[in-house]
């Protein structure tokens, strides 16, 4: 099971590798079939609802408008829930490369589901082709879609690199993801600030530590 250690470096880029988890297996990649789109009066009722059990008027003039602006919010939070992220590397191109590629400090803002509060950060992406490539801005694009989803943050860099490895058939992949969750910073232990890092290494990323150094070389440059 992997493991997230708030990160204690002082460089905003830096990676150490020893507060880095790795997994030991891909998480599942087949999904149960959800909802084609949002139930925004079903939010709009709950939010009632919840004002009301915390001691609010919903009906008072502040609070009229805020269920349908709950809603709206979740509808684009959650929007990920309802796209497929692996569409966007359906198209790729013949190139003799098989060096790394890697997309840094690629920021994102994805919903923990353990109380739905957000957590931001960024993901660093890198692959090593075999053979093919895909535009870059289609690994940002796969980030933004796959942190759209109420998860925890071992997750989103389980499933971002599933993709990345199911869909271009990379001999490596290497996800790297820095975060911040709010559930830490404004409520629990509160402690803003602190930052979690999880990682999750395939191929020779993971059998060989050398690729993985160079790897870890260029984040951190």
């Amino acid at each position: 099971m992997p493991l997230a250690l708030p990160d204690t470096g002082s460089g905003e880029s830096e990676v150490n590798l020893q507060c880095v988890s790795m997994t030991t297996e891909s998480a599942v990649r087949s999904e149960p079939a959800r909802p084609t789109q949002t139930d925004l009066e079903s939010i709009r009722d709950a939010v009632r609802t919840i004002l009301k059990a915390v001691g609010e008027d919903p009906n008072r003039d502040g609070l009229l408008d805020t269920p349908s602006r709950v809603a709206k919010m979740y509808a684009e939070m959650f929007r990920g829930l309802h796209l497929d992220p692996g569409r966007h590397l359906e198209v790729t191109f013949e190139e003799n490369y098989d060096e790394i590629v890697l997309v840094r400090d690629i920021e994102f803002t994805s919903m923990c589901e353990h109380h739905l509060l957000p957590f931001r950060g960024v993901a660093h992406v890198a692959y090593i082709p075999d053979g093919r490539v895909t535009g870059l801005s289609k690994l940002a694009r796969v980030v933004e879609e796959v942190s759209r989803r109420p998860q925890v943050q071992e997750r989103l860099t389980q499933t971002v690199a599933d993709l990345i490895e199911d869909r271009l058939g990379s001999s490596a992949v290497g996800v790297i993801v820095k975060a911040e969750h709010s559930c830490m910073s404004i409520r629990g232990i509160r402690k803003p600030g602190s930052m979690t890092v999880t990682s999750t290494m395939r191929g020779s990323f993971r059998t060989d530590p050398v690729s993985r150094a160079q790897l870890m070389s260029l984040i951190n440059h």
